[in-house]
């Protein structure tokens, strides 16, 4: 075969240990359809394909092929910023282009915030994808992780109020004889005025529409661009042939008005819908604002002014009263307050001593603080924060498919109308001119814009505002899936509980070498339990010395050597699972369970098997926690208690709460199977958690909620992230996002409505071309400011 006709691809793989793996994958892509050859390269980790340029979309055959012999192709994104799009179909024409790039595995094209969102699979050309845009009409560049998001639109906005301007002073003349007929008074501006004033608007201002066409046209697809470029046009051109074919000294009805004002009309909205645009991303903008650039480093005692650039993990800064924290750090010197509004949406300022961890982006109360770097650039909080709220509103919700589907179809169904609309008029006895500006009317009318606007203005709008009050919503499919819950289930500890348990009781023949041997096993464990062990045996002085051959013992407990003795602290699972009995401690067993108090075993499995000590720990609700179950019963969501907690425990907590089912004593890989289960009965099930033993069932659910101050496993598992533990914010993020899906089914039937209707009008004689235009610029502003209602969202307690 000639090597002309086909393409190269190189993909990455990644698992490949020896040439044998690399045989492997070489044999796997091969057996792809379409592959003509196929070498990997075992040193860089990539495979090079040869395809045959007929062969089509072979890229998931091949990822496939590569993931069944049992290795990965790593994927990465991109994000390119798109300009010269104006409606849906456009947005499909760009995501078309780009798709046809090797590499590409899919792509979302954003028209609201005018970005594209590409995963890429192995080395793909930045050039090739600016370049298939090109071809396909539009332009466009990279985005650079640090280039401020909400600021992209803001040079040309400002040039879009210059045209705007200009267009406005050349067709006002043009529209002053219509307001003096109004008032009887008759008169019309010379034939050569006229043309002199629409000309420029027609030709200069209106260039964009013509440029836009005629790549849409070469492309072999239409826009927006298209149908105002026709209509206008023929309404242009009409003017000129009456007044070509006009008797000398006879004034014939021009239309120069009609084109010229439509362009101006259409401009106004697209600048309008502009600046509507630029609000749904004051979210963003507001994030981006808390970024200081500058920060007071110190080294060996002597203070200095550096560029955030320059500072590095470990280094020591300097923060004053009123300043913003430059880096997410822990402090290490200082007491203070930092006001954390904009980042968690907690409004009371939080306090700060030695040890804490502090946010980049927070503001300084009032005392001085030392902090040592913890995280820098996109490995901050804040940034993090930002790039998942870009993240979700560059994604397309499922909705979206069908408005998708109908911008494919939807430019060339209204230019058969439009022809259709001139032929009917001639047909039934109209004039040229009568039935050309019942054509003109349609193609004018028809805007695809505002379905294109419907879906991603109140996306940004929806996620802008959560992220505003600490809700982070991970991407527009768990946003628009979380407005249908109809069950939350919980964990325990950390989430409806504050998760700092305290030692309430203890059992034992000597309390403090109960609690030291206890405290050797749990030092280094993050566990909430650990920590009120090591608490208590620093309360009391005691320094446990550290155990020695630790293992965790999955849903039971712990166990290790201490001083020779081979030692367990665990639930009463592992107390039933060495056979042992609880002796004179059993009484106060079963009172504390019955208090809600959650116990642990402390067990010497050798030279002896005995009962050490009991432990009983006691854990407050959260504030908030009732209020958060009282809301979801309100619209009509059963609550329900995932725990690993004993079942005493497990029903005080409920009681307390009012929750609708427990599910106690449940081992962390058994908590997915519980949320299985609820979503079998029909439900739509939400889990809400915040460790690492709640990410498969923050997985398993139909939406996973992570708790703030929670793990990044738990995070990176649930569609929406909560910044503070409050558990209000549960039914807030349910509520913003009933919001914002029926804000997108609100845009979606206007934009359907309205055109439904209006080329009917249009099409009968009931609209003439100024008349559309005006409409048709004021559906994209309608649906964008609807959207834009949902800035005014509170959650309910802020209220």
């Amino acid at each position: 075969m000639n090597t002309a006709t086909l393409i190269e691809l190189d993909l990455p793989v990644s698992g490949m240990t020896c040439a044998s793996c690399a045989g492997r994958v070489e044999r796997a892509l091969r057996a792809v359809p379409g592959v003509q050859d196929a070498s990997v390269n075992l040193a860089s980790e990539q495979a090079r394909v040869q395809l045959s340029a007929s062969s089509g979309d072979t890229l998931p055959a091949l990822v496939a092929a590569v993931e069944h012999a049992g290795y990965e192709v790593p994927a990465h994104s991109l994000e390119l910023s798109i300009e010269g799009m104006t409606c849906a179909s456009c947005v499909g024409r760009v995501e078309r282009a780009l798709r046809k790039v090797p590499g590409v595995s899919d792509v979302s094209v954003n028209l609201a915030s005018e970005r594209a969102h590409l995963d890429l699979l192995g080395a793909v050309d930045t050039a090739a994808l600016i370049a298939a845009v090109e071809k396909a009409g539009y332009t466009a560049r990279p985005i650079e992780p640090d280039q401020p998001v909400a600021d992209r639109q803001a040079a040309r906005l400002a040039r879009e109020r210059w045209w705007l301007a200009a267009s406005i002073v050349l067709s006002l003349p043009l529209v002053l004889p219509m307001v003096g007929d109004w008032f009887g008074m008759h008169w019309m501006l010379p034939a050569w005025v006229q043309f002199l004033l629409a000309t420029p608007v027609q030709f200069l201002i209106g260039a964009r529409f013509y440029i836009s066409a005629w790549r849409a046209v070469r492309a072999r697809s239409g826009n927006m661009d298209l149908l105002v470029a026709l209509g206008t046009s023929a309404g242009y051109g009409l003017s000129l042939y009456l007044w070509y074919d006009a008797a000398p000294g006879q004034m014939p009805h021009l239309y120069f008005e009609a084109s010229a004002v439509v362009i101006t009309l259409i401009l106004l909205g697209k600048y309008l819908e502009s600046r509507a645009k630029r609000q749904t991303a004051a979210a963003i903008r507001a994030l981006e604002a808390l970024r200081p650039e500058r920060a007071t480093r110190v080294r060996d005692g002597i203070e200095e002014d550096v560029a955030i650039a320059e500072l590095r993990l470990g280094d020591e800064v300097l923060v004053r009263p009123g300043e913003r924290f430059p880096v997410d750090g822990e402090v290490i010197d200082g007491q203070s307050h930092a006001d954390e509004a904009l980042i968690t949406g907690e409004s009371l300022p939080v306090a700060k001593g030695i040890g804490d961890a502090v946010t980049g982006g927070a503001i300084n109360g009032e005392g001085v603080l030392r902090v040592k770097t913890t995280a820098l650039g996109g490995e901050t909080v804040l940034a993090r924060i930002i790039r998942l709220v870009e993240d979700a509103q560059a994604a397309k919700a499922p909705i979206q498919k069908l408005v998708d589907k109908v911008s494919n179809v939807f430019v060339p169904i209204v230019i058969v109308i439009a022809l259709a609309t001139l032929v009917g008029w001639l047909i039934t006895g109209a004039g040229w001119e009568h039935a050309l500006i019942n054509a003109v009317a349609v193609l004018v009318i028809a805007c695809p814009c505002a379905l294109g606007l419907a879906t991603p203005t109140a996306i940004m709008a929806g996620t802008g505002v959560a992220a505003k009050h600490g809700i982070l919503i991970k991407d527009a499919e768990a946003l628009e899936v979380a407005h249908a819950v109809s069950a939350v289930a919980f964990d325990k500890t950390g989430t409806l509980t504050s998760g700092q348990p305290s030692i309430t009781n203890l059992a034992a023949n000597d309390e403090n070498q109960a609690l030291a041997l206890a405290g050797a096993l749990q030092r280094g464990s993050e566990h909430p339990l650990a920590k009120a062990v090591l608490d208590t045996c620093t309360e009391r002085g005691l320094a446990p010395v550290a155990a020695q051959d630790t293992q965790a013992l999955t849903g039971r407990g712990i166990q290790g050597r201490v001083d020779g003795r081979l030692l367990a602290l665990g639930n009463r699972r592992l107390l039933d699972e060495l056979q042992l009995q609880p002796g004179d401690m059993a009484e106060s067993a079963r009172a504390w369970e019955d208090e809600g108090r959650t116990l642990s075993w402390l067990i010497e499995r050798e030279p002896q098997a005995r009962v050490i000590a009991l432990f009983a720990f006691g854990d407050s609700l959260k504030e908030g926690a009732r209020t958060a179950i009282d809301t979801l019963r309100e619209h009509s969501i059963t609550s329900h208690l995932i725990t690993g907690d004993n079942r005493g425990s497990a029903k005080v907590v409920a009681k307390a709460l009012g929750l609708d089912d427990v599910h106690a004593e449940v081992l962390p890989g058994d908590k997915a199977d519980v949320v299985v289960a609820l979503r079998k009965q029909g439900k739509v099930v939400a889990m809400v958690g915040d460790g690492i033993n709640d990410a498969p069932a923050l997985a398993a659910a139909d939406v996973g909620i992570a708790m703030g101050g929670g793990t990044d496993v738990a995070m990176h598992a649930a569609g929406i992230t909560l910044m503070r533990g409050d558990p209000r914010l549960v039914p807030a993020a349910l509520d913003i996002s009933r919001r914002t899906y029926a804000k997108i089914r609100q845009n979606l039937f206007w934009a359907f409505i309205y055109n439904l209707v209006g080329i009917p009008l249009a099409a009968f004689g009931l609209l003439n071309p100024m008349v559309a235009g005006a409409a048709m610029a004021a559906s994209s502003v309608s649906v964008v400011s609807n959207a834009l209602l949902l800035k005014r969202w509170k959650p309910r307690d802020q209220q």
